[in-house]
C-alpha cells in the first residue's frame, strides 16, 4: 500500500491547480466587500463551512452558522456562503435559494458549476475534486466518499482567508485577539 499522507498530497496537488485563480479572486472580493457573512452545509461539507466561519470571525467578520440557534435572519445585502460537493443536497440549496430570495448575496463553493446550488448563486468557485458520487469528469481519488473535495475546499477556502487577512492587515496577533478565550 502507498504512504496514506503521499496519496492525499498526490491527489490535492492534482486538484488545487485546476482551481480557476480569477474565480477565486472574483469570490474573495464579494467577502471583501460583505457585510454580515452566513455559512450553510451539510454533513462534512457543513463542517468546512464552519470552519471557515471560524476563520472569518478572527478576520473581524459578522458570521453565522445557519442552523444555529442564535442565527439572526438573513436581509438584503448580506452574505451566504454555501458548500456541497455535489451542489445537489437539498437542504443547502434550499438555504441558497432562500437567501437570495431575501436579497443576500450567495457564493457556492461545489464541484458542479451547472448545479441547482450553482444555479442559485451569484458566484460560483468550482473546486475540481472528487465526490462520494463519483461522477464522470470528476477528479480521481483513493479516497473515500467526499474526502478529497473536503481536504481541497478547506484549503481553498484558506486561501480565501489567507487573501482577506493580508487585504485587512489581520496578521497572526489580531487573529488570535479575536479568539475565544473562554474555552
Amino acid at each position: 500500500m502507498a504512504d496514506p499522507l503521499e496519496t492525499i498530497q498526490d491527489e490535492l496537488a492534482a486538484v488545487l491547480p485546476r482551481v480557476d485563480r480569477e474565480r477565486l479572486a472574483a469570490f474573495t472580493d464579494r467577502l471583501a466587500d460583505a457585510g454580515r457573512v452566513f455559512v450553510a452545509g451539510e454533513g462534512r461539507s457543513g463542517l468546512m463551512a464552519r470552519a471557515f466561519a471560524m476563520r472569518l470571525m478572527h478576520l473581524g467578520s459578522t458570521v453565522f452558522v445557519v442552523g444555529e440557534t442564535i442565527t439572526p435572519a438573513v436581509e438584503p445585502g448580506d452574505t451566504l456562503v454555501a458548500v456541497s460537493g455535489s451542489g445537489a443536497t437539498a437542504g443547502t440549496v434550499r438555504v441558497a435559494e432562500q437567501a437570495r430570495d431575501t436579497g443576500a448575496t450567495v457564493l457556492a463553493v461545489t464541484t458542479d458549476p451547472g448545479s441547482p446550488l450553482a444555479r442559485a448563486a451569484d458566484t460560483v468557485l468550482e473546486v475540481p475534486a472528487a465526490t462520494k458520487h463519483r461522477r464522470a469528469g470528476e477528479a480521481s481519488t483513493n479516497q473515500p466518499l467526499s474526502s478529497l473535495f473536503d481536504q481541497a475546499t478547506h484549503l481553498v477556502l484558506d486561501a480565501v482567508t489567507l487573501d482577506l487577512a493580508t487585504r485587512r492587515g489581520t496578521d497572526n496577533a489580531a487573529a488570535r485577539a479575536a479568539h475565544s478565550n473562554v474555552e
